[in-house]
This record gives structure tokens, sequence and C-alpha cells, in this order.
């Protein structure tokens, strides 16, 4: 099953500025090749996808996280759940690990 992905505006907001910053270039990178592997499998071994415990979704849903990047300095992470929809994963936020 390919999952369709939704961005939440905080989401939307944040890859635009990965985006258009050049010197992120790389992360932005490895950012869309994450959005690949969660569209085709969310417990691909590389993104090492585990739940993220002291968030909930806006219905209370389970709130997961997955690694855009491993060891590298200033690493990205996405926070997703499953829904609104069978079949859609919800981004919420794509963030620098610190």
């Amino acid at each position: 099953m390919i999952f369709e992905l939704g961005f939440s505006d905080r989401a939307k907001e944040q890859l635009g500025a990965l985006k258009t910053n050049k010197g992120l270039s790389k992360h932005h990178k490895a950012v869309q090749e994450a959005f690949k592997k969660l569209q085709r499998n969310p417990r691909h071994p590389g993104l090492q996808t585990h739940e993220f415990y002291s968030l909930k979704g806006p219905n209370n849903e389970k709130v997961f996280e997955a690694y855009a990047e491993q060891n590298t300095p200033a690493a990205h992470r996405i926070f997703f759940y499953y829904g609104p929809q069978k079949g859609v994963i919800s981004i919420i936020s794509v963030e620098r690990h610190t």
C-alpha cells in the first residue's frame, strides 16, 4: 500500500524553509527521501520509526517519529500520525534533532 501524505501548516512552513535555504539542501534531500520511504513502508528500517509518547494527534492519535537522517549533525526527524482517513499519513512536523 502506498500512503498519501498530508502536511500540517507547520510542516509546510518548515519544509519551505528547508527547501529555500541553500545551506540545508543536503537535509532537504534527506527529508524528501525519507518521505518516499514513509509512503511505501512506514516501518522501513532506515526510518527507525517509533512511537513518540509525549505528543498526541488532534484526535488523540498515536504520534510516531521517523528519522530522515542518522549520525548527522542537526539531523531531521519527521513526526506523524496515521489518518484522518485510511491510507493517509499526516505529517505534523519536520524538526532538527538537537
